[in-house]
């Protein structure tokens, strides 16, 4: 990349497009070239609301789009595999919303299409790159809290919607776990590495999508992770690291936290602050351009590997609670 601005592509006209897109213009070295979806008239209504100077009726058409430095997927979880598929075979890079995928199987055959295409791809999972999330990984190795045992966390929220919202849709990956429980999963990873136990119990809806869900995680050392999510009760929003010598907590909306506290028994430590910037989505952008500038195929933050692990996690708690979805 060496014009002074990296150009994206937005492929899909909803709220997180809409919400990604907006932090994207805040950004000097960024620019919203083009916009795509399977109804010219949507992707022209988008281009029009966000000053968008070229909307594509299809997919294909925005990935073939010579403009277009990366594409950002933000459709339903049942269509990132196939847009993400379409963008990379196009030689596009990708940065695509969280879950990457249905299911691990989905993901590795991305990976494998992104390594052929020599392109650049990323789950985006704002968590791993907001500012208080790095400082809170990067005290836990220094030592703050001892040696790591316990991590809590919840993402649970009331949700009213009825039967044909995507959230109780299994052909849309309906459900708590790939909706929320994603969060607290890339959390854990993020801390203690890969599981080598995975237990998981839950409640369904009645057509078949979790509605409360909660895992537990054993990692080899020892270390534990009890983790919920629910699409039926309002929950905590919260999460916790506890360690040998004191623990961290973060606060209600630990998925892009501004703050969080170090604690040793009941004594408040630190309270440490981080914000981000714009509305906290920018900064996946901001590292998905300094991967494009030095030519990485992969982010630190979000390596394949990792993305890879937490799919295969949320394959094995569906298994163990018998959800499936038609794709």
């Amino acid at each position: 990349m060496t014009q002074t601005k990296i150009r994206w592509g937005i492929l899909a006209t909803g709220g997180i497009a809409a919400t990604f897109t907006a932090d994207l213009q805040t950004l000097d070295d960024a620019e919203v070239v083009a916009v795509g979806s399977r109804s010219l008239e949507a992707a022209q209504a988008f281009a029009d609301c966000h000053g968008i100077p070229r909307a594509h009726g299809s997919w294909a058409e925005l990935a073939a789009d010579p403009e277009v430095d990366i594409v950002y997927i933000a459709t339903p979880h049942s269509a990132h595999h196939e847009a993400a598929a379409l963008c990379l075979d196009a030689g596009k890079a990708v940065l695509c919303e969280k879950p990457l995928t249905l299911d691990a199987a989905q993901a590795e055959d991305l990976f494998r299409r992104a390594e052929a295409a020599g392109v650049f791809f990323m789950e985006a999972m704002w968590t791993r790159t907001v500012p208080a999330i790095l400082r809170m990984v990067e005290m836990v190795r220094a030592g703050a809290i001892g040696e790591p045992r316990l991590i809590t966390s919840d993402f649970s929220i009331s949700f009213t919607g009825g039967p044909e919202h995507r959230m109780r849709n299994p052909a849309l990956g309906g459900g708590a776990l790939l909706d929320l429980g994603v969060y607290p999963l890339a959390f854990a990873q993020l801390v203690l590495g890969s599981p080598s136990v995975v237990q998981a119990v839950a409640t369904l809806t009645p057509e078949g999508v979790d509605d409360t869900t909660a895992v537990t995680l054993v990692h080899p050392g020892g270390a534990v992770a009890a983790l919920t999510c629910s699409i039926s009760a309002d929950g905590t929003w919260s999460a916790t690291v506890a360690g040998t010598e004191g623990r961290i907590e973060f606060g209600r909306g630990f998925t892009s936290p501004t703050s969080f506290s170090l604690y040793r028994g009941d004594d408040l430590l630190e309270r440490i602050e981080e914000p981000f910037l714009a509305g906290g989505m920018v900064h996946e952008a901001i590292e998905a351009q300094r991967c494009l500038r030095e030519g990485l195929q992969q982010s630190p933050l979000a390596p394949w590997s990792e993305t890879l692990t937490v799919m295969r996690t949320m394959d094995t708690v569906r298994a163990q609670v018998g959800v499936e979805y038609p794709a």
